[in-house]
């Protein structure tokens, strides 16, 4: 294993030393943690995020498929997505807390209930009244996400390669999520209702709460002292001026940027390549596709390195594969392109996972969890509305201005490294 190599900016670089992770140790790990933990871990995650990855699909096609407008389908879906942003202010207590497996619990029984009930409410009750129930379980989406992550580094213990193994499975729970979640909730949409498949999600929810209540024990990372854990603004401030984590935190939103315009190019590029717009789902089946095939390579073959050297040689991976999409020629080539994006992804997924372990302070790790899932959502979105609007101009554009962004993000980030190792020699 690699001894990990410190880089710092100025006024950061006591606290950055203070963040170095030891070498791995050798000792085994304590009962319960380990294979067993990890095997309920994956459980946990894999059930809370197909919830919340098909969530606003059931919602979408609850209103669609009742006559509802498109414009309340897409406000009541924002609904549960847009609250992700309230992520880092909802963490606080997962970190304050004596015992994090009863606050995922319940953050799993809240989303659980709310979802239920703002289904069955629609249609029965005024719109205002469902919209403010899926955002009470969108609320707890972020506790679902980043917030069981973060428990992660204490359920395998400390030894990195353990953690980059896991960090693998991780990934893949994230890849499941947002690949079984939707195509579930259509199945069931078909077979049965809309309604049924978003209950089914709620079931999904109450079985994580009580398979999160199975994970191993883990010691508050307060130590007893609550005032040692930091607000929300703190924890911000905190990521803004230690090196590492800046780096993290644009390096995360600029690939997320970037590969949300896979999808909306999918579509309009079956007229480029000669082809029936439904087979567009191809494209992005093979892009979900090449993310589980990457999260299971992370397994087999743990990413080994300082993540803050890998976070920006995958990105760099990310801009090859978008430029591979950009240069299709034919649909099988497109396929591939895709499914080698999606890997490429997974694998730079799996860094920045890495980075938040091994470079955030204990005391704040799981406000950085979220606070950089909150600001990934964020990007994602907006690189949505942003490859929408681009292939109204040019099919490839937002591609092309995908992998330029990246990029120029590896461009800054890798500047700003040297600089810092620079300064760290003159000090």
């Amino acid at each position: 294993m690699n001894r990990q190599r410190t880089s710092s900016t100025p006024g950061s670089k006591d606290l950055e030393r203070s963040q170095r992770v030891p070498r791995a140790r050798e000792t085994p790990p304590p009962p319960g943690i380990g294979g067993s933990g990890l095997a309920r871990y994956v459980v946990a995650a894999a059930l809370a995020r197909t919830a919340d990855g098909g969530a606003v699909v059931a919602v979408v096609l609850l209103v669609t498929s009742s006559g509802g407008s498109g414009t309340l389908a897409g406000i009541l879906g924002a609904c549960i997505t847009a609250p992700h942003l309230l992520g880092p202010f909802v963490a606080r207590p997962l970190d304050l807390a004596q015992d994090g497996r009863k606050v995922l619990a319940a953050a799993c029984l809240l989303y659980a209930t709310a979802l239920t009930a703002g289904v069955l409410t629609y249609g029965h009750a005024p719109a205002i009244v469902t919209g403010f129930l899926l955002a009470a379980a969108g609320t707890c989406g972020p506790l679902l996400t980043g917030g069981i992550s973060s428990r992660l580094p204490a359920i395998v213990g400390p030894r990195l390669r353990t953690q980059r193994r896991a960090q693998g499975w991780d990934v893949a729970t994230y890849g499941i999520g947002g690949t079984v979640g939707p195509s579930l909730v259509a199945a069931l949409s078909a077979w049965v209702s809309p309604t049924a498949a978003a209950l089914a999600l709620a079931v999904g929810t109450l079985a994580a709460a009580g398979a999160v209540l199975l994970l191993p024990f883990a010691e508050p990372t307060h130590g007893g002292d609550r005032t040692a854990i930091l607000k929300p603004g703190a924890t911000l401030a905190l990521i803004a001026r230690t090196g590492r984590l800046r780096r993290t935190v644009y390096l995360t939103m600029v690939v997320a940027l970037s590969v949300a315009a896979l999808p909306i190019t999918a579509v309009h590029m079956t007229r480029i390549l000669g082809i029936e717009p439904a087979t567009a789902a191809v494209l992005t089946a093979a892009y979900g596709l090449g993310n589980l095939t990457g999260s299971m390579a992370v397994m087999v073959l743990p990413l080994t390195g300082a993540p803050d050297r890998l976070m920006r040689r995958l990105a760099l991976g990310v801009v090859a594969g978008l430029l591979t999409v950009t240069a299709s020629p034919a649909f099988a080539i497109s396929v591939a392109a895709y499914t080698l994006t999606g890997i490429l992804n997974s694998f730079f997924f799996a860094s920045t996972l890495a980075a938040r372990t091994e470079y955030a302070p204990s005391t704040a790790r799981t406000q950085v969890f979220i606070w950089v899932a909150a600001l990934k959502i964020t990007s994602g979105s907006a690189g949505t509305a942003l490859a929408g609007s681009l292939t109204g101009v040019t099919v490839r554009l937002p591609l092309v201005v995908g992998l330029l962004a990246v990029s120029a993000a590896v461009t800054a980030a890798t500047v700003e490294t040297r600089f810092a190792k620079a300064h760290e020699k003159r000090a």
